[in-house]
């Protein structure tokens, strides 16, 4: 059981199906709809437990040689492929279909495209090219979208708003992580930014780039009238903060400046969207 949950991603997991639920609770009008939220939360977990699960049956051979995942219950030959590559499959179908039966058509579909890009482009990718990263932006920026037309929101401006903010809080986010295991990534043979980029260079340029944009960016639900000025203050506070740890590494990448990124990162984006749940119009 233990090594099943493991292969479930748990604390992956709980963010994407937290970030659903923001999309949700933004969206929806009037009383909220807990039932159909339930549902939302639960077709989403289950795809995510999936989408993490078939990733590392997908990518077990090359787990096994990184010391950060040789540990994960394939590579230490604690579960057989097959067996997670059918829980993982189960788990995607189990999400898909409370999604379809439960909640509307747009957050199954969203759902599956966001399951099949993630493990058939983003996963092989990773070892091709660092352009992987921003491919796998796309998926990884879609639960929030998902919660909004699963509440039954349009596919306009304010729920690309919410896939702008999460897209671009990806890009620092994962950089600083590889940049702190970036031996480990090269040792398993994945062509992320810091692994082809020794200098570190180009990697601290994109980490303060995309961290600029993304204050920019999370001004933009107030502009469309999604949120209020409490919430202003409390995202550009939060994102100037969030901007000066990333300048800071990109005068100097060491470990120390993208750890304190990284960890800045965990506490940023669950911190905006409950500032936008909160203050919500």
């Amino acid at each position: 059981m233990k090594d099943a949950l493991a292969l479930a991603k748990p604390r992956i997991t709980a963010l994407v199906a937290l970030c659903a639920a923001a999309g949700f609770a933004l969206a929806a009008r009037g009383p909220l709809d807990r039932a159909r939220l339930w549902w939302t939360v639960l077709g989403v977990a289950l795809a995510a437990a999936s989408t993490g699960c078939l990733n590392q049956v997908l990518e077990a051979e090359f787990d096994a040689r990184m010391t950060r995942t040789k540990t994960r219950p394939l590579p230490a030959g604690l579960l057989s492929a097959r067996r997670a590559a059918v829980l993982g499959l189960l788990w995607g179908a189990a999400g898909l279909g409370l999604l379809a039966a439960k909640v509307n058509a747009a957050a199954c579909a969203l759902t599956a495209f966001t399951l099949v890009s993630y493990l058939l482009v983003y996963t092989p990718l990773k070892r091709r090219s660092p352009l992987s990263t921003w491919v796998g932006g796309i998926p990884g920026a879609l639960p929030p979208v998902i919660g909004w037309v699963a509440a039954g929101g349009a596919l306009d401006a304010r729920a690309g708003a919410l896939f702008a903010i999460q897209f671009l809080w990806q890009m620092p986010h994962f950089l600083a992580l590889a940049w702190l295991h970036r031996e480990d990534y090269a040792r398993g043979g994945f062509r992320v930014y810091p692994v082809t980029d020794p200098s570190g260079a180009s990697t601290a340029w994109q980490m303060a780039a995309t961290s600029g944009l993304l204050l920019a960016a999370s001004a933009v639900p107030f502009g469309l009238g999604l949120a209020g000025w409490a919430y202003l203050a409390g995202a550009l506070a939060c994102g100037a903060l969030f901007l000066l740890l990333n300048l800071a590494a990109a005068r100097e990448l060491t470990d120390l400046a993208a750890k304190r990124v990284f960890l800045a990162s965990l506490a940023y984006l669950p911190f905006v969207l409950a500032l936008l749940v909160a203050d919500k119009r």
